[in-house]
C-alpha cells in the first residue's frame, strides 16, 4: 500500500464532492424558488449533509475496519436495523410519494433505508464469507447463506418499488462472493433466480414497462392499456436531457446559464444533474466527470488489493463497486444509453441519506487503507528490528 494512492484517493474525491457542489448551486436555483421560495434552498441543506458526511467518513476512517469481522454481532445489529426500517416504509408507518414507498419521513428529513442497504448487505456479506474461510468453496457456506443474506433486503426494497437500489444491492452482493472465491457453478443458479425475479417484477410494473418503451421506441401493452402518457412522459425527461447536453457543446453555455433548469428538465437537482453540469461547463465537465470517477474505482481496487487481508478486499471492492455503479447507470441514463430510470448521481445530486451512504462507504475504502498502510510500515519496522 502506497500512501500516494491513498492521498489521490482523498483528491478525487475532494473534486467530486466540490464539483458536485458546485453544479447543485446552479441547478437547484429555480426549483428552491419555485417550491420553497429560497433560490438556496437546496443548497444550504445539501451543505448541513455534506458536512455531516465529512464527519462520518473521518469517523468511519479512523475506526479499524477490523471491528465487523472481530465483532459480528456489530454487523448483525446494523442488517436487522435496516431490515426494520425496510419494512417501516411500509403503512401505517411509512407513505406513498410518487407511486412508491421509499421513505420514512422524521420531520423535515425524509429517511430512505434502501441506501443503508446497500452498505448492511456488503458488510454482513464480507464478514460471513471471511470467517467461512476455505468452507467458501461449499454450497451452503460460500452460496446460499449469502445470496439468503442478499435476498432478505434485496425483496423489500424490490417491493417498494425501487428497482435502482435493488439492482446494487444484488450486483454489490454478487460482487463480494465472487471476489471471495464463491464457486461459479454455485453462484449462478442464485443469479439466475434474483434476474429472472428481477425482469419478472419489472415486466409486471407498468410504469417501468412504459420507460423501457420509450427507450426503444415502441409501444407495450401491459394488462390491456397501452401506457402512452407514462412512455411520453419518460422519453420526455429523457430528451430533455439530451438536449441540454447538445446546448452545452464543447465549453458550455457557462454556471448558471441553463436553459433546461428552467422547468424544462424535470428531477434537474436529483436524478438528472449530470445534463445540467454538462450544458452549463460542456463536454470538458462530462468526460472530466467520467474519467473522475473511473479514478476513484481504479483507486479503491489498488486500495481493495493492497489490503493486510480478506476481509478488507471484499469490504472494499463491495463499497466501490456501490458507489461506481450507481454513477455509471446515472450518466448512461442521461446520455440516454440506458432506459430512464430514478437513480442519484453520488456527491452530485440533491439527497441527505445517498450522500451519508457515500460518505460511509468512502471512509469505510479510506479505512481499509489507512489501516493496511500502518500494517505494512509496523511489518517493515519489525523487520528491521530483528536485523
Amino acid at each position: 500500500m502506497r500512501k500516494s494512492a491513498l492521498c489521490a484517493f482523498g483528491l478525487v474525491v475532494a473534486i467530486l464532492v466540490a464539483l458536485g457542489f458546485l453544479v447543485l448551486s446552479s441547478a437547484s436555483e429555480v426549483n428552491g424558488v419555485r417550491l420553497h421560495g429560497d433560490a438556496y434552498y437546496f443548497m444550504k441543506r445539501q451543505f448541513a449533509y455534506l458536512g455531516v458526511g465529512v464527519v462520518l467518513a473521518v469517523v468511519v476512517a479512523a475506526v479499524d475496519y477490523r471491528r465487523w469481522r472481530d465483532t459480528p454481532a456489530l454487523a448483525w445489529m446494523f442488517y436487522a436495523i435496516v431490515f426494520l426500517l425496510l419494512l417501516a416504509v411500509f403503512p401505517p408507518l411509512g407513505r406513498r410519494i410518487n407511486g412508491s414507498y421509499r421513505w420514512i419521513s422524521l420531520g423535515p428529513v425524509n429517511l430512505q433505508p434502501s441506501e443503508f442497504a446497500k452498505l448492511a448487505v456488503v458488510i454482513v456479506v464480507s464478514v460471513w464469507l471471511d470467517r467461512a474461510a476455505w468452507r467458501v468453496e461449499l454450497f451452503r457456506r460460500g452460496a446460499l447463506v449469502p445470496a439468503l443474506l442478499i435476498g432478505f433486503l434485496a425483496l423489500p426494497v424490490m417491493a417498494e418499488p425501487d428497482f435502482g437500489s435493488t439492482m446494487v444491492i444484488g450486483f454489490s452482493g454478487f460482487l463480494v462472493m465472487f471476489v471471495a472465491g464463491t464457486r461459479l457453478l454455485h453462484l449462478t443458479p442464485f443469479a439466475v433466480v434474483g434476474i429472472c425475479t428481477f425482469v419478472y417484477k419489472v415486466a409486471t410494473n407498468a410504469n417501468r414497462m412504459a420507460r423501457i418503451a420509450a427507450f426503444f421506441g415502441v409501444k407495450i401493452d401491459v394488462g390491456a392499456q397501452v401506457m402512452d402518457e407514462a412512455a411520453r412522459r419518460a422519453a420526455y425527461q429523457a430528451n430533455q436531457a439530451l438536449v441540454a447536453m447538445m446546448n452545452g457543446g464543447v465549453w458550455g453555455v457557462g454556471l448558471t446559464q441553463s436553459m433546461q433548469k428552467q422547468k424544462y428538465l424535470p428531477e434537474n437537482h436529483t436524478d438528472f444533474i449530470f445534463a445540467i453540469g454538462a450544458e452549463e461547463l460542456g463536454i470538458i465537465f462530462s468526460v472530466g466527470t467520467l474519467l473522475l470517477f473511473i479514478a476513484f474505482f481504479l483507486l479503491s481496487v489498488y486500495i481493495a488489493r493492497s489490503a493486510s487481508d480478506r476481509f478488507g478486499r471484499f469490504l472494499a471492492h463491495g463499497m466501490a463497486f456501490i458507489i461506481f455503479f450507481q454513477a455509471i447507470f446515472n450518466i448512461g441514463v442521461v446520455c440516454e444509453a440506458l432506459p430512464t430510470k430514478g437513480m442519484a448521481l453520488p456527491f452530485f445530486s440533491y439527497g441527505g441519506t445517498n450522500m451519508l451512504a457515500s460518505f460511509f462507504a468512502v471512509g469505510t475504502i479510506l479505512s481499509v487503507g489507512i489501516h493496511s498502510y500502518r500494517d505494512r510500515k509496523r511489518e517493515k519496522l519489525r523487520k528491521m528490528l530483528v536485523r
